[in-house]
């Protein structure tokens, strides 16, 4: 790839390539049998796409509810702007001299320890400041320098023109590819996402330069592509600031991108934690009514020009709404994911409009400098000439970008109801956010039956426990349906041998009632393992994980159990090995009448990265861990009695500990 590579912007693996042809049409997602992951995950991105403009939209309206969807915008990315901050530490390391601008190098320290290299066009003036355009970094290594020839002319053009490396192909090289290809699945859980620290860098780089005389704070834009392209949406939603807005290839709608499977090209930059549950047009929101220019190829692997189109209608229609008809504007180009000279004309013309009040025609300006011999080496745009400092956390940012939650101190009861209470209220909200609004009516039904598996009989039962999904609980009589028992519910493994559930019961609920549950990802409802890896990325896209799908289901099956013969709804208790822990730990939590949970050889944390190919049990809860973890829930869900079988994993001490602060028994140990 050379320096001025306007072809490619995006480094795409070739795995990426092969899982984009496993896409499949809509007519065939629209018609799928119900039990279908895929099936699921395109109806839920079809809903969040349909969901936008709001009914009944206008200006008043917006701008009361506008500020609400501003601070849930920056909690998905994980921070806040509320508190004070002052203007970065930057240090100066060399000036490169232009015909008619000049190149300050310089790299400033976003956040302690954070430190980002930066190239500052500015043109040659009489001393009056000139409006600013950021330039926001794609995937491409060497990305100052790769990238230059679009700083470089809006340099030419009078523009001051700031680029900065990101996180993963800067100077120093960091990671923003977690989920999508180390199984860093765990980012999830820490509430973590690339994007967010790229956002951060960009609003610290504004802080920065409101403070330079040359700058003009009055008229600042932002444009990139690819990578660059999401960018320029996140930072103009976020900061005001930004007054034109000029994303390339950066955004489609959300259910092109989970039907037709482009999101497996992408990196997990390319989409906020969903917890709220957006489309991307959501986001072009917080834009309006500033000036936005939408360019786009037609011919992209990562985003459909049919997507491109009805997000561009969508947008277009809420700023009407707003009464900023013809602010938002699509301009289309031909080829694959990358820029074109109509594209870049476009823009140019774009920024000129209305960061300078000049009407200049696309047809009238001259296009970027395309020849390699004309433009600066990536030795020269360099920063660090005598290396990065030595406590530079851009390699391990994302172990330090947002804190892990401490575990509350427990030292009485007021204390455990007041964690139990703003646990369960932080996670309905959020890690949970997905969960129906209204829950779909159980259409429960007979299904089989039997007097020769339990001395009075088994039946099976179906039920629905979401739209698209009707699961079974298999119920085993030990004690007479006539008469109201307890019920112990044991969800089945993913991958568990025959009989294993059936031995596990026999240890903790001899001669009960026992009813076998697969939630989805287990046995009838499961699928293919080497699907995992699009099922938990796709999932969280739309705000939801695999393991908040299998609470769910195990919450549901509580709820019907209590409506079943023979079975006493105040006595009913969840049961759960190894990795299915999580979701018996969460349905117990959020049921809150569980009479008893038992569990075996837990997970003590969701703090744990996965093998590259995600084919393990996934432990993922969206920002879970900026809350609580899971060995702290069976002290959280108290009343409950939790009952280990083995021993107790050391960090779940820490539970037992704080009921017995709290005047509570500690665990029973089978």
């Amino acid at each position: 790839m050379t320096q001025v590579s306007q072809s490619f912007h995006w480094y795409l693996p070739a795995f990426a390539l092969l899982l984009l042809a496993s896409s499949f049409n809509c007519q065939a997602r629209q018609e799928a049998a119900p039990n279908s992951i895929l099936s699921y995950l395109y109806q839920e991105s079809a809903a969040l796409s349909a969901d936008f403009p709001p009914a009944d939209l206008s200006s008043s309206s917006w701008e009361r509810e506008r500020p609400e969807r501003h601070r849930q915008f920056l909690e998905m990315m994980g921070f806040s702007l509320e508190q004070p901050r002052d203007a970065p530490i930057v240090r100066h390391t060399g000036t490169v001299v232009e015909e008619g601008f000049r190149i300050e190098k310089f790299f400033f320290e976003s956040m302690p320890g954070l430190y980002v290299p930066a190239n500052l066009y500015l043109p040659e003036t009489s001393g009056t400041p000139v409006p600013l355009v950021l330039y926001l970094c794609g995937h491409a290594p060497g990305q100052k320098a790769h990238y230059q020839a679009h700083p470089r002319k809006l340099a030419q053009l009078g523009f001051a023109s700031l680029i900065f490396d990101t996180v993963q192909f800067g100077e120093v090289a960091g990671h923003h590819w977690g989920p999508y290809n180390q199984g860093w699945f765990h980012w999830y859980s820490r509430g973590y996402n690339p994007a967010a620290v790229e956002l951060w860098n960009a609003i610290r780089a504004l802080d920065y330069l409101a403070e330079r005389k040359e700058i003009d704070m009055e008229n600042v834009g932002v444009t990139g592509i690819s990578g660059g392209g999401s960018q320029t949406w996140y930072l103009a939603a976020a900061d005001s600031r930004i007054k034109a807005a000029a994303p390339v290839c950066g955004a489609g709608t959300l259910d092109s991108q989970v039907g037709d499977r482009r999101i497996d090209g992408h990196c997990d930059c390319m989409m906020p934690h969903n917890a709220f549950q957006w489309d991307f047009t959501d986001i072009g929101a917080l834009i309006a009514p500033r000036p936005l220019l939408i360019a786009q190829s037609d011919r992209d692997e990562l985003y459909g020009i049919e997507s491109t189109r009805a997000f561009h209608k969508k947008l277009a229609s809420f700023y009407e709404s707003l009464g900023a008809a013809g602010q938002v504007r699509l301009v289309e180009t031909p080829g694959g994911h990358s820029y074109h000279k109509k594209s870049r004309t476009a823009i140019f013309s774009f920024f000129l409009e209305h960061l300078m009040g000049k009407d200049i025609s696309p047809e009238e300006l001259t296009d970027i400098e395309t020849d390699p011999a004309a433009l600066l080496t990536a030795e020269k745009l360099q920063v660090y000439t005598e290396g990065a400092p030595e406590e530079d956390l851009t390699p391990i940012i994302q172990d330090h970008f947002l804190e892990i939650a401490p575990a509350p101190v427990i030292l009485n009861e007021a204390d455990l109801l007041l964690a139990q209470r703003k646990t369960k209220d932080y996670l309905q909200r959020y890690t949970f956010g997905a969960f129906p609004d209204q829950a779909a009516s159980f259409d429960g039904k007979e299904i089989y039956r039997t007097d020769d598996l339990a001395p009075y009989g088994n039946k099976t039962f179906s039920f629905t426990s979401e739209k698209g999904w009707r699961l079974k609980l298999n119920v085993f009589y030990r004690q007479n349906p006539e008469e109201a028992h307890p019920l112990l519910i044991v969800l089945r493994s993913p991958g568990e041998l025959r009989w294993d559930s059936e031995s596990f019961a026999q240890k903790i609920a001899r001669g009960q009632n026992v009813a076998y549950l697969e939630v989805r990802g287990t046995g009838e409802v499961g699928w293919t393992p080497e699907l995992n890896w699009h099922v938990r990325r796709a999932a969280a896209w739309t705000g939801r994980t695999l393991p908040s799908m299998q609470v769910y289901d195990a919450l549901r099956a509580i709820a019907f159990a209590r409506e079943l013969p023979g079975v006493d709804p105040k006595k009913i208790s969840i049961a759960a090995r190894e990795g299915m822990g999580l979701a018996a730990m969460y349905a117990a939590l959020l049921d809150g009448s569980c009479e008893k949970l038992i569990l075996s050889n837990p997970p003590e944390t969701h703090n744990r990265p996965s093998p590259v190919h995600g084919m393990d049990t996934a432990l993922e809860l969206l920002g879970v861990l900026k809350r609580t973890d899971m060995y702290q829930i069976p002290a959280l869900l108290y009343s409950t009695q939790t009952i280990f079988l083995g021993a107790v994993p050391e960090a779940y001490l820490w539970s037992e500990k704080s009921l017995k602060a709290a005047g509570k028994n500690g665990f029973i140990r089978l």
